[in-house]
């Protein structure tokens, strides 16, 4: 699976989630996105770089083992700003197809 896609579906999980008390963490883990571990802490780091999610940890021990806490995840600003701006993308690019098939 492409990584934006991966990105898109833990931002998009993480911003319906805002409605509940507690976030099924499950939903989120490297076996329910079909995805390696090692890419998912990969992906993970980079929306916590990023500034995207908030309430995760990553601890690495100096023999390389990365520890993953998600102890209250939830999405930013800036992480509901990436899924507005994707989904206006989309919907440009849906139109834009859908122009070309009307031309050819």
């Amino acid at each position: 699976m492409d990584n934006f896609k991966i990105i898109y579906r833990i931002l998009r999980f993480l911003e319906k989630s805002m409605d509940l008390e507690e976030v099924d963490t499950d939903r989120i883990s490297a076996e329910a996105l079909g995805i390696s571990e090692q890419r998912w802490i990969a992906i993970m780091e980079m929306l916590i770089k990023e500034r995207y999610i908030d309430g995760i940890s990553l601890k690495r021990s100096s023999d390389g083992y990365t520890e993953v806490s998600l102890s209250a995840p939830r999405i930013t600003l800036r992480g509901l700003e990436y899924l507005q701006e994707n989904s206006l993308m989309r919907k440009a690019a849906n139109l834009a197809r859908g122009v070309v098939d009307v031309i050819t």
